[in-house]
């Protein structure tokens, strides 16, 4: 299936997401990369990034990495350590796939900000539908 559609796809249909500012930027098998710029709404009582923002941004960049086969993936297991906050600029999050099999598959994500210090990392691990995602995306 065609990355670029499934990023499109992503971009377009995950309304949470789009909601709280975020993007996949880059897009392969088994990866994905997913941006944010903070914003004001992002950030906790103590004026640094909420770990709810944090948790959704690895969330989003996993979906996207877990669905680049074509084969529909939903999270069934996920947690995060958060290390370190931010209070402004840009997140990122990079997701690769470490386990696969017909049904199941690991990844893990790294959230860093702009100048590459990790803030969290992210694991996570999905349940492969019997379902092409091609289906939602309407090719």
């Amino acid at each position: 299936m065609d990355m670029t559609a499934i990023k499109n796809f992503f971009n377009r249909a995950d309304s949470f997401a789009r909601h709280n500012g975020m993007q996949i930027t880059e897009l392969r098998e088994g990866c994905a990369r997913a941006e944010m710029d903070l914003q004001p709404y992002h950030l906790n009582g103590a004026q640094t990034v909420h770990g709810g923002a944090l948790f959704t941004l690895a969330d989003f960049a996993l979906a996207a990495a877990s669905n680049s086969d074509g084969q529909l993936a939903l999270s069934i297991n996920s947690s995060i350590s958060i290390f370190r906050g931010a209070k402004k600029g840009k997140l990122i999050a990079e997701c690769r796939e470490v386990s696969n099999t017909p049904k199941l598959a690991s990844f893990e994500v790294s959230v860093r900000n702009e100048a590459g210090d990790l803030l969290a990392t992210f694991q996570g691990m999905v349940y492969r539908k019997s379902l092409a995602l091609e289906s939602l995306i309407g090719g």
